[in-house]
């Protein structure tokens, strides 16, 4: 039930939005609702895979994972908040590989000394982890090199990128999947893997809780703005951090819950995978879909962002390289997304 009950704040954004109340009310309240909406979408994408098989599932779920944060990312492409969009790109990776993983691993530690997990799947993981962060590394070398545009470059980076997150799907789903075999207990795979909706229910779901994101997306996207002033924080700092948490809050509840139930593969799968959809698909769709608006987004982010990043898949790196973990590597993950959150903050507009 839990996230659930927050569906109340639907109602309550559109009739704030409706009489012109507080932008800061309408921003909380509809950051509030898209949360249980999120959550129900990941849980009605798992429903429908497991009648697809589990190549397709995987394709759905992947590719729906981070759905509520393209669908928010649009509408603030639509009105013209580009420095919003490349701050939740880089919010949704330090916040998947830092702040989630890092409290998985926190509460999963504190019930379980030592938790395992796939090697091979993590080691994947953070290469592709280390070519998103070249991504960004890559326009911002270039503007300091060149006096050319950069959008020419972000396309064909966000080409590379696309064409690596299809590689990469085609890897684990198919050439190589019995690398990224769970580890977890049969009886508790199973459990997750069997349907508890119907067919049509989970496309009936699927179908309302898209559109009610889309709802809330455009109220919180026109709110933001006001809201952040009002706040004094910038918009880097409203997109690396706000916009993050609200799009990250549903993979951060299930992040915790798998690792307190020691299923550490789907733990790391989710953190660090929603990082990796956000960097190889989320971001290569909003460059291709900013064409549409009249105004190509590049991907030319800021110094402070691209070392952040750079910072964050390295220590990920180094903490997930023995297949183990433990509370204090969970602790230690936090501690860098705070002090990076804190210089954020303080981060001149």
């Amino acid at each position: 039930m839990g996230l659930n009950l927050l569906l109340v704040f639907v109602p309550v954004a559109l009739i704030l939005e409706q009489f012109h109340a507080d932008p800061i009310l309408v921003f909380t309240a509809s950051a509030l609702a898209i949360v249980p909406l999120a959550g129900l979408m990941g849980r009605a994408t798992e429903q429908l895979s497991a009648y697809v098989g589990p190549t397709i599932g995987g394709l759905l779920s992947a590719s729906l994972g981070n759905a509520p944060e393209l669908i928010i990312a649009i509408f603030a492409l639509r009105e013209g908040l580009y420095d919003v969009v490349r701050a939740s790109i880089t919010g949704s990776i330090l916040g998947n590989t830092l702040f989630t993983l890092g409290m998985a691993m926190f509460l999963g530690g504190l019930r379980h000394q030592r938790q395992r997990f796939n090697p091979h799947a993590v080691s994947m993981n953070s290469g592709l982890l280390v070519l998103a962060a070249i991504a960004l590394i890559v326009p911002a070398l270039f503007k300091l090199t060149s006096v050319r545009q950069e959008h020419e470059l972000s396309l064909e980076i966000a080409v590379v990128l696309f064409a690596v997150y299809g590689m990469s799907l085609v890897f684990s789903l198919k050439t190589h999947r019995t690398l990224f075999v769970q580890q977890d207990g049969p009886e508790e795979a199973a459990e997750e893997g069997k349907p508890r909706w119907s067919r049509n229910r989970a496309l009936g779901m699927l179908t309302a809780v898209t559109v009610g994101v889309a709802i809330m997306s455009e109220t919180l996207v026109g709110a933001i703005e006001p809201a952040a002033s009002s706040l004094g924080l910038t918009p880097i700092f409203a997109g690396v951090i706000l916009l993050a948490l609200v799009g990250n809050a549903a993979e951060l509840a299930n992040a915790i819950r798998f690792a307190r139930q020691d299923m550490m593969d789907l733990t790391l799968g989710m953190a660090i995978g929603a990082s990796l959809q956000v960097a190889l698909f989320v971001a290569p769709v909003l460059v291709f879909v900013s064409y549409a608006f009249g105004r190509p987004l590049d991907l030319l982010f800021t110094p402070f962002e691209v070392v952040a990043v750079t910072l964050a898949v390295f220590i990920v790196t180094r903490v997930t390289g023995d297949g183990e973990s433990n509370w204090m590597e969970g602790a230690m993950l936090i501690a860098v997304y705070l002090i990076l959150a804190y210089a954020f903050y303080f981060l001149p507009a």
